[in-house]
């Protein structure tokens, strides 16, 4: 991200927009139209700011990645999976655009006040399978704030409240962040020692999307600086989903469910088999039963650096408990069942460790940059039954070398190496003709032949920095070669059929499958944030 985007996110929180309601009488008329009045004291543009330009009260920032990654053993163009192994050659292209209009100018003392906007999406034409849709881009930020309301130093935002306290670059993950779903209003208080920000807001549509039911979600994030060199911050957040009866999108737990036949999908063919023909009675057997949900995060940040070779090390944690799930539909004999399972999703926790340091080694010819990272997830509803990404644990480390054979050009190396472990059997397919699923009645639930993923990552390539040194300088133009080596067949994105079927239509020589652990690209890129 760049500067110019990091002064646009300064301070905690991010808004986006409310909902005016239409007046329904008089009084409402007359009560709104003097809050319009205030509102227009108090964002208005003063004569001197209405003789400046847009230009002159605009600032704009952005960033953007694109590529080109022929791939020649069926993949879409990604080295790997996910981020895990690091986020080079493993993302996709990316936009962002974001800008920052000031109502009124920023003083350190009067009032201001100024609105933020944020678009950005994952597609370019000629470079990915979605062919530069719009549709795949969102306004993910929106919000105004004023300054100095109330008090010295505070800040109010109403609308997105999207927060983070720092980056694992090497990652692309900010794992010390709140409010990510949220839509409400913080306030903060920024002094040199200490930065406070207090929020609430509502992260129904988020969470729910066209499912709506209301989220309410409150927290905040502190940060100090007792010394130079060094940073200390933690918060966190708690999302409340109230019970209401009879609302089809809150909350709710169908009683009398087997967590096996929840996870075969097959809730109705067991109360069928129990009671032969009286399907129509489901719903007065199994009536949803309303409740509340509730969901938690705490996070913790650690920064120091600015000494010795040291440019500045990042440590990051996070404990969450996840919002549970809703419901889905079953059908069975042409009719369609809605589950409700909030009950069986509401034990999914994550702790979640990640550190990243950026070192000098040779003062203006070489530095580096590494990065560790740790989750441990599981599932107290899912005692062994199936395997899930809710119950595993994995462990990364990215080590990167960028070499200055000049001001602009460089040399970039960098390895990885991450296993993923699945807590509750058997998650990937080892080679070409490995189970594809347990048999019927089994437990627990598997979809491969290993309980482990061990992936190994190295990208090397020239690198054109045109504005300088640095590891995370931008832009950057990028020729990389990637290879991974996994003990998992297949182990990246890719458009050929997971199923041993395929080799009817696809025949390897002498009529044999081809398990592929290796995979490598050719990547053509450029980065930039302005």
């Amino acid at each position: 991200m760049s500067p110019s985007t990091r002064r646009l996110e300064a301070g905690f929180g991010k808004a986006q927009g409310t909902t005016l309601r239409r007046p329904f009488s008089a009084v409402f008329q007359l009560a709104r139209s003097a809050v319009f009045l205030l509102l227009l004291r108090v964002l208005a543009v003063p004569a001197a700011a209405e003789a400046q330009s847009i230009g002159e009260r605009l600032e704009v920032g952005g960033y953007f990645r694109i590529m080109s990654r022929p791939d020649l053993q069926g993949g879409e163009g990604t080295l790997g999976f996910w981020n895990l192994y690091g986020r080079l050659l493993n993302e996709g292209p990316w936009a962002a655009l974001e800008l920052k209009l000031d109502l009124l100018e920023p003083h350190p003392e009067d009032i201001w006040t100024s609105v933020h906007f944020k678009i950005e999406g994952g597609s370019v034409r000629g470079a990915d399978i979605r062919g530069g849709r719009l549709d795949a881009f969102r306004l993910t930020q929106l919000y105004a704030q004023a300054g100095n309301v109330g008090a010295p130093n505070l800040t109010w935002r109403v609308g997105t409240l999207d927060t983070w306290m720092g980056e694992l670059g090497l990652y692309d993950m900010r794992p010390a962040q709140v409010f990510h779903e949220t839509v409400g209003v913080s306030a903060q208080v920024r002094h040199d020692k200490v930065d406070l920000m207090l929020g609430f807001g509502d992260s129904g549509f988020f969470v729910r999307g066209g499912e709506y039911s209301p989220i309410l979600t409150t927290g905040g994030l502190v940060r100090v600086r007792p010394v130079r060199g060094l940073e200390l911050g933690g918060g966190g957040q708690v999302g409340h989903e109230p019970m209401v009866e009879r609302g089809r999108h809150a909350p709710h737990t169908t009683p009398g469910i087997d967590y096996e036949d929840f996870a075969r999908r097959r809730v109705v063919d067991a109360f069928v088999e129990e009671n032969p023909g009286r399907e129509e009675r489901f719903y007065q057997e199994r009536a949803p039963q309303p409740t509340s949900a509730t969901s938690w995060k705490l996070v913790g940040y650690l920064g120091f650096g600015g000494f010795g070779p040291l440019q500045w090390n990042n440590l990051f944690v996070n404990y969450k408990r996840r919002h549970p799930d809703n419901f889905y539909t079953e059908r069975f004999n042409d009719r369609e069942y809605t589950i409700f399972v909030s009950g069986l999703t509401d034990d999914r926790y994550q702790l979640n460790v990640g550190n990243e340091m950026v070192v000098t080694l040779v003062p203006g010819r070489l530095d580096a940059a590494w990065g560790a990272l740790f989750g441990h997830h599981w599932d107290l509803d899912n005692d062994g039954v199936v395997v899930s990404e809710n119950d595993r644990t994995f462990y990364s480390t990215v080590f990167r070398l960028q070499a200055y054979l000049t001001n602009a050009v460089h040399l970039l190396a960098e390895t990885s190496l991450a296993r993923e472990q699945s807590h509750n059997g058997a998650m990937w397919r080892e080679h070409w003709d490995s189970k594809l699923e347990s048999p019927p009645d089994t437990t627990p639930i598997e979809f491969g032949d290993t309980d482990r993923r061990d992936t190994w990552q190295i990208k090397a390539g020239p690198v054109l920095n045109p504005t300088g040194l640095g590891v995370w300088t931008r832009p950057s133009l990028r020729l990389l070669y990637g290879g991974q080596l996994s003990n998992v067949h297949d182990a990246f994105r890719t458009s050929v059929v997971q199923t041993q079927e395929q080799f009817d239509k696809f025949p390897a020589p002498k009529g044999e499958g081809h398990s592929r652990h290796w995979h490598h690209v050719i990547a053509l890129e450029a980065e930039a944030w302005f």
